[in-house]
């Protein structure tokens, strides 16, 4: 099973990109981050023939998620349970038995602001409920638009970065406590290099010349673990007239013996 995930930066402006990229990628499973609009106003009707259960939690303007699927999804859940947040920036459910969680991670704006702080807040509601769906469906997946750098090889520019919202120690510090539950970075299985990202600001010719960061993350508990055959970074659609500044991430599980 391949599962995706990909921040769309609004899915009106991207839906031509995003019903491409999926004939082209066959994900199975595709959780989507940004798509900017209401419930109603989704495109069910345009990616109905490629996955025909789909799972919603638009907002208008800003933030949003989704997941689409293949197969069934079962057990979908919207927000995080006890948490009155009015922003739609988590989905779950659960597809062939393997628990699917799509995060939209708080930006943050600057170390130091009120926005930061409410981002570590919202980090530490997701810890919780993660702790919690993993004790109910060991097989899980974390995937979506992290916003924040695991560590300096996921900077194009540590020194510059050095401190700054996405790349600061607190930051780095909660996502750690989510790996802590006994979560891996999938991509981080496969390579431990530099110079692989995911996301580019729209200014300074960021993407030609390399100024990314990698803050799109598809994390899987110990239980599939073993199952993760590949897990990369699909950058074509990043070089599409009018891309998102972010390109997808994926994982493919192996089958169940």
């Amino acid at each position: 099973m391949r599962i995706a995930s990909w921040n769309v930066n609004s899915l009106k402006a991207r839906l031509d990109h995003v019903t491409r990229w999926i004939g082209e990628s066959g994900a199975d499973v595709l959780a989507l981050q940004e798509i900017k609009l209401i419930d109603e106003f989704f495109p069910h009707q345009a990616l109905e023939a490629a996955h025909p259960y789909r799972a919603v939690a638009g907002q208008k303007t800003y933030n949003g998620v989704a997941i689409l699927s293949r197969r069934e999804l079962h057990d979908v859940q919207f927000g995080i349970p006890g948490y009155d947040d009015p922003q739609r920036r988590v989905v779950a459910a659960t597809v062939d038995g393997v628990r699917i969680v799509n995060v939209y991670v708080v930006n943050g704006e600057a170390v130091g602001s009120t926005k930061f702080a409410y981002k570590l807040e919202w980090m530490a509601r997701v810890r919780d409920f993660l702790a919690a769906e993993l004790a109910r469906f060991p097989e899980l997946v974390v995937l979506g638009d992290f916003n924040v750098t695991p560590d300096d090889r996921d900077v194009h520019d540590p020194k510059r970065w050095n401190e700054r919202v996405l790349c600061s120690t607190p930051e780095r510090k909660a996502l750690g406590e989510w790996l802590a539950l006994g979560l891996h970075d999938s991509f981080r299985l496969f390579e431990a290099g530099t110079g692989h990202h995911t996301w580019w600001d729209y200014r300074l010719l960021a993407y030609p010349r390399g100024w990314g960061l990698r803050i799109d993350l598809v994390l899987v508990s110990d239980a599939l673990r073993a199952r993760v055959v590949a897990a990369g970074i699909e950058r074509g659609p990043r070089t599409w007239e009018r891309p998102s500044d972010h390109c997808p991430v994926f994982v493919e599980l192996q089958a169940r013996a």
